[in-house]
């Protein structure tokens, strides 16, 4: 009974020590990513646009798709603080509108390369040998075909709408993704915890998804966070082309498309909407760039 009790001390000492060790990891990872103040100024950016499109309605006074003739090109005003476009439209009401569709078919598209490169980086990394080499080779195939012409090639053939357009840009991301896990599983697979589920008999399904790709979580946040950006880039660039999201759904790429015959009569139909990407880009990379900073261990200050 003594040596139960004793053993039982031991187990819950250990499970505290891992507990408190966990949330040392933590704290630091997050200490670094505070004193990072470009980081902080992306994050900053971040949290104001998803504000600004999960909550459009709070913020604008008129509907996106209302058409008011009579008052077609105004310039920013106190009625209208972006001016209007070519139909009368509220350009503000239009880009807020627009963020939303282009961060929603940006978050689809993140998630299918994101996903399918785990299971394509962890699947190849833990089972080597000719598994391996077909899946790197297949990965190199579409790694050899420039991203944009990948996705709009993909894009004509399925033709527009938001889940098309996610998921002919999510195609060219997936071995970069999957590259990554790859490495990781790569650098993890012979660890002690991973032979120890070996002999206790567990299959190799169970030990990818359970042991193995919550060890590969850091790198796919990071991943994950700067590969919005640039799909919200590639969202914009299909639509400004025709082949993304098409009108009357508002999208910064087709917005600007709608406004290029009038450049050089009414700039704030290009400028704003050229902003918000802008500042979306921006925002994107630095707080990814920051994160992982702060979640690779030999980058502490």
């Amino acid at each position: 009974m003594l040596f139960r009790s004793k053993k039982r001390l031991k187990k819950d000492a250990g499970d505290m020590a891992g507990i408190a060790l966990k949330k040392s990891r933590g704290s630091d990872v997050w200490g670094r990513l505070l004193r990072n103040k470009l980081g902080m100024v992306g994050a900053v950016i971040v949290v104001i646009l998803v504000l600004l499109v999960v909550f459009a309605g709070f913020f604008t006074r008129y509907d996106y798709a209302a058409q008011n003739m009579p008052n077609r090109f105004q310039f920013p005003s106190r009625e209208h603080i972006m001016g209007t476009d070519n139909f009368g439209r509220d350009i503000w009401s239009r880009l807020v509108y627009g963020g939303r569709i282009s961060l929603m078919v940006s978050l689809m598209a993140v998630a299918i390369s994101g996903v399918t490169g785990a299971i394509l980086g962890s699947v190849s990394g833990y089972a080597g040998g000719a598994t391996d080499i077909f899946i790197t080779r297949v990965l190199d195939i579409i790694m050899s075909i420039p991203a944009l012409l990948l996705a709009i090639a993909i894009s004509a053939s399925l033709g527009s709408g938001p889940a098309k357009t996610a998921l002919a840009i999510s195609i060219s991301s997936i071995p970069h993704g999957a590259r990554i896990i790859r490495s990781t599983v790569m650098a993890v697979k012979d660890s002690d915890f991973v032979e120890a589920a070996k002999a206790t008999g567990s299959r190799s399904a169970r030990i990818i998804f359970i042991h193995i790709l919550p060890n590969t979580i850091a790198p796919l946040i990071v991943n994950v966070t700067l590969g919005i950006g640039g799909s919200i880039m590639a969202i914009s660039g299909l639509s400004f082309i025709g082949l993304g999201v098409q009108p009357p759904i508002p999208e910064w790429g087709s917005i600007l498309a709608a406004g290029r015959p009038y450049i050089r009569d009414f700039w704030p139909i290009i400028l704003f909407p050229s902003l918000f990407i802008t500042l979306t880009l921006l925002g994107f990379n630095l707080f990814g760039d920051a994160l992982r900073d702060a979640l690779d261990p030999r980058l502490k200050d």
